[in-house]
């Protein structure tokens, strides 16, 4: 019995202390996140981020801290809490069609705005099925992955 709680005990220390993948995307939690200049509150703040849900790039961890890159490259510390692991993207470029299915010549169920943030639900070599909610209702359906900033090219899971 004693073997098995301290194997359990070793297995638990070793994977709690695996580092994880950088860099990665997560979104903000918020509507009020102080980005600091370094790895604490005692850093400066050098921004605030004033949009729940918009997608960022961890690109490094310091103990809680979370150095953070947005859409336009700036870049600064969060602490952990301040992020969620819920994948968002946001529409760049120019006005995209949201289509029924991951296919251009499908129905367009939409138009999207750039900077428009939208949940993805499901991922395709070319395609992301995502959720938008807004005064309007809610939307589902399928953009090119082209014209979307928070996903990495190769990356298939969400």
């Amino acid at each position: 019995m004693l073997n098995r709680f301290l194997i359990l005990v070793f297995f638990g220390v070793v994977f709690s202390n695996q580092p994880t993948v950088l860099p990665r995307f997560a979104s903000l939690r918020s509507n009020s996140i102080h980005m600091h200049v370094g790895p604490g509150t005692n850093y400066p703040i050098e921004w605030k981020f004033v949009r729940q849900g918009l997608p960022v790039e961890i690109v490094a961890e310091f103990d809680t801290w979370r150095r953070i890159r947005d859409h336009q490259g700036t870049e600064g510390w969060v602490h952990k809490s301040m992020l969620a692991g819920k994948r968002t993207i946001l529409i760049t470029g120019s006005l995209q069609n949201l289509h029924e299915k991951p296919d251009s010549q499908s129905t367009i169920t939409a138009r999207i705005e750039p900077g428009v943030v939208a949940v993805v639900l499901e991922t395709q070599p070319n395609w992301c099925k995502i959720e938008i909610r807004n005064d309007q209702g809610r939307f589902k359906g399928w953009v090119s992955r082209k014209q979307v900033w928070g996903m990495y090219p190769n990356e298939t899971k969400v």
